[in-house]
């Protein structure tokens, strides 16, 4: 198959996947066919003013977000824009702390990343270091070019993979005063040396590479992308407990949404090559705006905060980051259980930093 007719028949795909997903009212934002029912993971909060927006990022694809507002809000407020869990949408846990904010007098959307949910770019999902780190940036000219934002008082959440990419985001745009980690990954270590560094070998990235292209070379002639799966299902017996806890999000009616890749069949297989020789944290310790990192005691993840911290804090802007251990609580406790969420501590330091 020509490369011409293999984009075309991706661009079909989607557009048939999309005609049949849409049920019930509809809005279109920027070319983008939203759904208007509320269909999240979590109940909508009164007080809350809940719309659909969408904007563009610099690669020209068109990204779908949830916009929520204090309501009877008026001024220029504080904004924040929220994405992840890697794999995620922002029906799940962005949206709750996206609402969450709102609740507490903030604006602002939580939104999918390029390539998933309701948002553009063809083929279906596929992740970039480069392209997810621009669309934190798109998120903030948006915010920045809102009549009820304060322009000088934008900040990023990042949660899960999402966390590291936040970083890379905060590494790169002056503009966003501060950002808050929660539960992160480092997407580039965790693809190029696998969990834990278990993986990590010349040897073995060479032959992680070597299948790699090897399904792309297959994609390509089969005119599809190969799916990597979403979370194990059925749950094997001996699974390790972060996959247990990741299925029991994602996988029952406590998380799974239609939309997500991980509640589904998950990425397509070959989007871990960008990230193995990405480096997404290679200029942290020059990060000079305030970061909040949130981790939880028995995380998987919790290397990965760990580490993250040690580099933002190796430089001389180490006095304005912080590091909050969540006793008790797991990598996918601080998804959505509102009890161990720090949202108090969120609060107090985006008032304090977005200024």
């Amino acid at each position: 198959m020509s490369a011409k007719k293999f984009l075309t028949a991706a661009a079909c795909g989607i557009a048939l996947a999309s005609s049949a997903a849409l049920a019930g009212d509809t809005v279109t934002a920027e070319g983008l066919v939203m759904t208007a029912k509320w269909d999240k993971t979590f109940p909508q909060e009164s007080g809350v003013a809940h719309s659909k927006v969408a904007f563009t990022n610099r690669f020209g694809i068109t990204i779908a977000a949830d916009l929520y507002k204090p309501e009877n809000a008026s001024g220029h407020l504080k904004a924040v824009a929220v994405s992840g869990p890697f794999g995620a949408v922002k029906e799940q846990a962005s949206g709750l702390y996206a609402q969450e904010l709102a609740k507490r007098g903030f604006l602002t959307i939580a939104f999918d990343p390029s390539f998933t949910g309701e948002s553009g770019g063809v083929p279906r999902r596929v992740a970039s270091p480069d392209i997810n780190t621009e669309d934190f940036q798109a998120a903030a000219d948006y915010l920045i070019n809102r009549d009820d934002v304060d322009p000088e008082a934008v900040g990023i959440i990042g949660i899960c993979g999402f966390g590291g990419l936040a970083l890379n985001a905060l590494a790169l745009d002056t503009r966003i005063k501060a950002a808050v980690v929660s539960t992160m990954y480092d997407m580039h270590r965790v693809s190029a040396n696998g969990y834990f560094d278990k993986q990590d070998s010349e040897e073995a990235r060479h032959a992680l590479k070597k299948q790699l292209n090897t399904q792309r070379t297959a994609d390509f002639k089969q005119g599809t992308y190969a799916r990597a799966g979403g979370v194990v299902d059925p749950l094997p017996a001996d699974a390790p407990q972060f996959v247990k806890d990741y299925y029991a999000y994602y996988k029952t009616p406590r998380g799974y949404h239609a939309r997500s890749g991980n509640s589904t069949d998950g990425w397509n297989t070959t989007s871990a090559l960008s990230f193995i020789n990405t480096p997404i944290l290679e200029y942290a310790p020059e990060i000079r705006q305030s970061v909040l990192m949130i981790h939880g005691e028995k995380a998987h993840s919790l290397y990965f905060g760990k580490t993250a911290f040690e580099k933002l804090t190796s430089g001389k802007f180490a006095a304005n980051k912080e590091f909050a251990v969540i006793p008790g609580a797991s990598h996918t406790d601080l998804y959505d259980n509102k009890a161990k969420i720090p949202f108090d501590r969120i609060e107090q330091f985006l008032h304090d930093n977005l200024k």
